[in-house]
């Protein structure tokens, strides 16, 4: 049985040199926490508390009591699990260090999904002729707001952006 020769080098791209990696200074760690401030949990929070509320009163005025709490019931199961996530993701020990700030997101975020669960499955106990539909419509609605959190984010500080490309280019 006879060997194959390799032929060499390939022009796949896989074989050039990786690039250099390049250390940030503290002014640039600095500049760069400055052009992108983090969203706090709770505004989430808040602004799923407020969504909801919103959806509940105007499904109350155009479809009647029973749609309203059932839709109700769908934002409930999510504010609740969320705030529940960010308390435990904004204390003490889950932010000692990056173990136990990985370990208590991925501890949280199962205690979010199984209370997530626990609450849609008792909520027919708690509303006489529940309407999955709207609960599941409330459920939607209340998770759509971790996207217009990020929409609706803090603005960077005056000057941040210009002070990052200044210290990157020299």
């Amino acid at each position: 049985m006879g060997t194959i020769v390799p032929l060499g080098p390939q022009d796949s791209g896989f074989d050039i040199a990786e690039p250099e990696i390049v250390s940030l200074t503290p002014a640039q760690i600095a500049a760069i926490k400055a052009a992108n401030p983090p969203v706090s949990p709770w505004w989430v929070v808040l602004g799923q508390i407020v969504v909801g509320l919103l959806a509940s009163i105007l499904a109350w005025g155009f479809f009647g009591e029973a749609i309203a709490k059932s839709l109700a019931c769908g934002v409930l199961a999510v504010v609740v699990p969320a705030a529940l996530f960010a308390r435990g993701l904004t204390s003490r020990f889950a932010t000692a260090n990056v173990g136990t700030a990985v370990m208590s997101f991925f501890i949280w975020e199962l205690v979010k999904i199984v209370l997530t669960v626990g609450l849609l499955m008792a909520a027919h106990r708690w509303v006489a002729g529940l309407s999955w539909p709207a609960m599941l419509v409330g459920l939607v609605i209340a998770i759509k707001v971790y996207w217009l959190a990020l929409a609706f984010r803090r603005q960077p500080k005056a000057g941040a952006s210009e002070c990052l490309t200044a210290k990157v280019t020299d």
